[in-house]
């Protein structure tokens, strides 16, 4: 049966408008096949492409298309489509958009993902940056300032989270093809060992994997990093949002506060989710609400109005959902109940 989703946008405050790129999907194919080494029946698309949709909201909820503006994918770099776009307001007044282009055909083989860059001040005239096209990722998030006048970039090396700081600055990141930054893309490649930020494995419900979720909040006790993890959530975890079974391979939200001068330095992060998938359109679906893939939650834009924290993700594989709570609160959580880390950098 033919499908259509809209999921994973990045989202930020522009003027008085929320704007929020997601991915677009229509006319492919569900389809799956049973994961001997999980043990899991598993999901995938045929005919999927990505496209990424402009949208805009003065509520946060009820979002329109903005001048009808999509990004397709680049013909010579990456011509299967472009998705899970960040928006970093960086200092500047810009904004930067990071996403992953596909040089393959989704669900057709590894190897394919490639950091795609665009920036713009408007959300209509965006300019394509290029790729960092040196090595495999899908997964990469700025900090939204200079720390001590040095530019941090968050990656996923599967299967942990990393941080890099990219030597050539802004321009690093706005001409990542130039041969000078080629070599700086390759070192951080190379020597990805020495910059692991989070490692995967801790916890049952990280046990497979982590990845960053929207750019890091600026915050009285550190960087607030929301990221998101894939793994065994058990029965304690889910019985606390009215399930009444574990969910044996799902994605979910976990927070992690970093050092505000230096990021590189874990302080505390959360030794459970602070959310799972628990809703219909989040879980295994229903009749009104089917989902593409299910037990996933995945965090692609955040911000704070006022003492809230506003979090949109992804939910499904199909849906957007908004999430919100007192970051005050979020904080209190995450220093008294977290783990006190002595940093991996």
């Amino acid at each position: 049966m033919m499908q259509g989703a809209v999921f994973n946008g990045g989202a930020e405050i522009y003027g008085d408008k929320i704007i929020m790129t997601p991915r677009c999907h229509t006319n492919y194919i569900r389809k799956s096949y049973f994961d001997r080494e999980k043990g899991i029946e598993r999901f995938y698309m045929e005919n999927y492409r990505s496209r990424v949709c402009i949208l805009e909201s003065s509520d946060g909820i009820k979002f329109k298309s903005r001048d009808n503006i999509v990004l397709k994918g680049e013909e010579k770099e990456f011509k299967h489509g472009i998705e899970d776009i960040r928006i970093i307001r960086f200092m500047n007044g810009e904004y930067i958009l990071i996403g992953c282009g596909k040089k393959i055909p989704p669900f057709k083989g590894s190897g394919g993902d490639r950091i795609a860059i665009y920036s713009t001040m408007d959300f209509q005239n965006i300019i394509y940056r290029g790729i960092i096209d040196v090595f495999d990722s899908r997964n990469a998030i700025i900090f939204p300032e200079l720390i001590d006048g040095k530019l941090y970039a968050i990656f996923r090396f599967h299967p942990n989270i990393h941080i890099n700081e990219l030597k050539g600055g802004l321009d690093q990141l706005y001409n990542p093809g130039e041969r000078e930054y080629r070599e700086l893309w390759k070192e951080i490649y190379h020597n990805k060992e020495r910059s692991l930020l989070l490692e995967a494995g801790k916890y049952p419900h990280e046990r497979e994997k982590i990845g960053g979720g929207p750019p890091p909040i600026k915050t009285a006790e550190g960087w607030l990093m929301i990221y998101h993890a894939v793994g065994y959530i058990d029965r304690w975890i889910t019985g606390q949002y009215g399930l009444s079974e574990p969910i044996s391979r799902g994605y979910s939200i976990s927070v992690a506060v970093l050092d505000i001068n230096d990021p590189q330095k874990v302080l505390y992060r959360t030794k459970y989710p602070v959310y799972i998938p628990g809703k219909p359109w989040e879980y295994r679906g229903s009749e009104k609400y089917p989902v593409d893939v299910p037990y996933v939650v995945f965090p692609t834009g955040a911000f704070i109005v006022r003492d809230r924290l506003v979090i949109y993700a992804g939910a499904g594989d199909k849906y957007m959902i908004l999430l919100s709570a007192s970051v005050n609160d979020i904080l209190d959580y995450v220093v008294k109940y977290g783990e006190k880390v002595k940093s991996y950098s």
